[in-house]
């Protein structure tokens, strides 16, 4: 053996004998690998030069030269010193001493890099206990470093005369920092302290915010968060409001092996004395809202989703929920689906916000039960299914109905050589009610007409039972005729449907409709056997669906897509010839024409038109609009909607009718954002009522963004007005910054209001 070899084996001999680190396993050795290796024996000095890579548990150390000496028990590296620790971090440096257990040491012109790309850089550094790091004139950033100039500042950074990092307590704190936002000092403190990068939940505060409004005055809110545990914790976020009181606000959050759930509370002792509010008189307002699910097995769940509140405007007036809600639906629910089985029981309580709401609009559903079984062998060569519903209901009118409802139902597909497609179909369905105190109607003259419970439509009926039961049989035929042009593939369906009921069941009008009240005719129940939307009415008579769909398909993956077509009633009954219903478009015989145009590219538009045109004038009945476009700097959504005016009247009466808007309803929205550069963008939204020539809310802000920080400076616009609710417009600022949190501030300019009802939203 050489003396080099002697010298080298030594080396790997006095390395391998190094006392462990704490978070090292003893049974790892530490390995050396260097282009030139001088072990100097007389002063117990290992030498390691060129290409130096030292690996030791999960550290690498890599330089070009290292110096370990026996004597000091240290390792010292030089020149393009580069470590890595076990958490992912990279420190670079120009020189870098550690202790031979790689835990304590001192970094000169020190540069630290995280796994998320955080920085720190510093004159110097030194590290104790094994977990706490010391940076002198340190610098620290999460933001990357521009590529065509590494020397420009980050968009943020501090700057502090010292920086300390305790790795066992997952913080770093700050003495002397001075923040900079593009370059620019902004803002000095003497000391503040936040978790390190690491940390995904830690207690502390949470950055504060600001607001001023017309109704509520100045407004400061300052979170604390409590992470009391690694499965549930809890935010205590106080409101102090200049003109409503202290809003107390707190959400437990717990997640489970099963499932999780939340707790939100919200209170404020608030006399109000605006006799127009509904909290008029009270000095407490307030609201508990919760939400959870837990899996009993893999196959059923349960859980819930509620809310209650002292009043209807409490959540809205404080800016807890959007001031365009319009109902409360709670709910407690049961549901599983194994194999072909589904299972569902939800206990429902409804509540309208509606300023013109009746008591039929507080309801209890306690329970609603549905069961879906699909028989898992062909019957008849087809598929044959059963279905069942059961609901408890009552109303805040006095209304209470129990049903139990039993559907079988049976279908077959047949293709024939040329590529017909055939599908029969069947249905038996029973139906039995239950109803106590249904409804009563009071005639106000012949210029108007009140209904208890319009619903009902009806004020003969007597407590008891009502039995009902339909058949149904039918045929659906379709023919697709499929051509292939350059790259887009072309199919042409025409699609016919008979489908033969009873031509009467009785006088529906007995039974209470809280489900079917819903009806929108569209193409997409242009060929449902029952349009009906529930389960309170069923059609009857012999009705035909005639309609054809066309589908461009394109090679890219993008499509296009139109259906169109009509329903006739042949034979019995029209269900939908009621006044509730006239407005439906299939009051009579010939339904009006439907319409349908879907369309997605793969450069990121997508748009989706549905109309409804008479069939006698062909006018545009009703139109349902969208689109979104994500392509370039453009990224923007457009909804319009026009839907036909609301009649209500007795089915009893037809000719005294309530109108409550007899004019369609008619309303555009729009949300947008335009690139400017990379980071800044323009955005605006606008809420428009073209029937009533009002704006409802509009909104334009600047927005700049990139990896590290994100800036919103927006100009809101709310016409509103809904009991203690007023218009109102305001700036909100808000800002956030990557493992800071974010802040966000704003100050109404003054609510306001405009001569006659113009620019008013009730």
């Amino acid at each position: 053996m050489t003396s080099h070899e002697r010298a080298h084996a030594q080396a790997q001999t006095g390395l391998e004998q190094i006392v462990r680190a704490p978070d090292v396993k003893s049974s790892d050795p530490m390995l050396l690998q260097a282009d030139e290796l001088i072990y100097e024996n007389n002063n117990a000095r290992v030498t390691a030069k060129g290409n130096v890579e030292v690996y030791y548990g999960d550290y690498t150390l890599l330089a070009d030269r290292i110096v370990y000496d026996r004597n000091a028990n240290t390792l010292a590296a030089e020149g393009n010193v580069r470590m890595k620790d076990p958490d992912g971090a990279i420190i670079t440096a120009n020189e870098l001493t550690l202790t031979d257990d790689f835990r304590d040491g001192f970094v000169d012109a020190l540069k630290f890099v995280s796994q998320d790309d955080t920085r720190i850089s510093a004159q110097s550094a030194s590290r104790e206990a094994g977990n706490v790091t010391v940076f002198q004139k340190g610098m620290f950033t999460p933001c990357k470093i521009c590529r065509e100039n590494p020397e420009k500042a980050p968009t943020w950074r501090i700057r502090a005369g010292k920086i300390t990092h305790k790795r066992d307590q997952a913080k770093i704190t700050f003495n002397d920092a001075v923040f900079d936002l593009f370059g620019v000092p902004v803002l000095w403190v003497p000391y503040f302290e936040t978790a390190d990068p690491t940390v995904k939940r830690k207690s502390g505060f949470l950055i504060p915010s600001y607001s001023h409004s017309d109704e509520l005055g100045s407004t400061v809110q300052v979170p604390y968060y409590f992470a009391l545990s690694d499965h549930y914790d809890f935010t205590f976020a106080p409101m102090w409001t200049e003109k409503a009181g202290t809003l107390l606000l707190g959400d437990w959050r717990q997640r489970t092996a099963a499932g999780g759930f939340n707790v939100e509370l919200a209170g404020v002792f608030d006399n109000v004395n605006d006799d127009t509010s509904p909290a008029y008189g009270e000095d407490f307002r307030g609201s508990i809202k919760s939400k959870g699910r837990f899996a009993l097995d893999p196959y059923y769940s349960w859980g819930w989703d509620v809310m209650l509140e002292t009043d209807e405007t409490f959540r809205r007036y404080y800016n807890l929920d959007s001031r365009l809600r319009t109902d409360r639906v709670s709910q407690v629910y049961l549901e599983g689906l194994r194999g072909r089985n589904y299972f569902s029981t939800r206990f429902y309580n409804t509540q309208s916000l509606l300023f013109t709401d009746e008591e039929f609009s507080e309801a209890v559903v306690y329970p609603i039960i549905d069961y879906d079984y699909i028989v898992d062998t062909p019957v008849i060569g087809g598929e044959l299914s059963f279905n069942s519903n059961t609901m408890v209901f009552s109303s805040a009118d006095g209304t209470d109905s129990n049903r139990f409802i039993m559907e079988a139902r049976w279908r077959r597909q047949l293709t024939d050589g040329i590529g017909q497609v055939f599908t029969p179909f069947g249905r038996l369905r029973g139906d039995v009610y239950s109803l106590d105190n249904p409804g009563v109607l009071e005639l106000g003259g012949t210029e108007d007409v009140t209904i208890a419970n319009p619903n009902t439509l009806a004020d003969n009926r007597d407590n008891g039972t009502i039995w009902r039961g339909n058949a149904v049989a039918g045929l659906e035929y379709r023919y697709p005729f499929v051509a292939t042009t350059g790259r887009i593939t072309h199919t042409i369906e025409p699609i016919g449907q008979i489908i033969a009921r009873p031509s009467a069941i009785g006088d529906q009008q007995e039974i209470p409709n809280e489900d079917a009240l819903s009806l929108v005719f569209d193409d997409t129940i242009l060929f449902d056997i029952d349009k009906f939307s529930g389960y309170d009415r069923i059609e009857t008579g012999t009705r035909a669906n005639v309609g054809f769909g066309y589908t461009a398909q394109l090679m890219d993956g993008g499509y296009a897509r139109a259906v169109f077509g009509q329903s006739y009633q042949i034979a019995g009954d029209n269900e939908f010839d009621t006044t509730f219903y006239q407005q439906s478009g299939l009051a009579t015989s010939n339904s009006d024409y439907v319409t349908g145009l879907y369309v997605q590219t793969v450069s990121g538009f997508s748009f989706t038109g549905q109309a409804r045109f008479d069939q006698e004038s062909f006018d545009i009945v009703r139109t349902d609009l969208g689109s979104t476009l994500n392509y370039g700097p453009v990224q923007a959504r457009v909804n319009y909607a026009r839907v036909p005016g609301v009649v209500e009247s007795s089915a009893i009466t037809p000719n005294l009718t309530n109108v409550v808007n007899a004019d369609a309803d008619e309303e555009i929205l729009f949300a947008g954002a335009l690139a400017i550069t990379d980071e800044w963008w323009l955005l605006g939204n606008l809420r428009y009522d073209l029937a009533g020539e009002q704006t409802i809310t509009d909104g334009l802000g600047l927005r700049y963004k990139d990896d590290c920080f994100k800036i919103d400076v927006t100009y809101q616009r709310s016409f509103i007005r809904d009991q203690d609710i007023e218009p109102d417009e305001r700036f909100v600022f808000t800002f956030a910054l990557k493992h800071l949190g974010e802040y966000t501030a704003q100050t109404d300019i003054g609510a306001f209001t405009e001569s006659g009802d113009e620019g008013l939203y009730q």
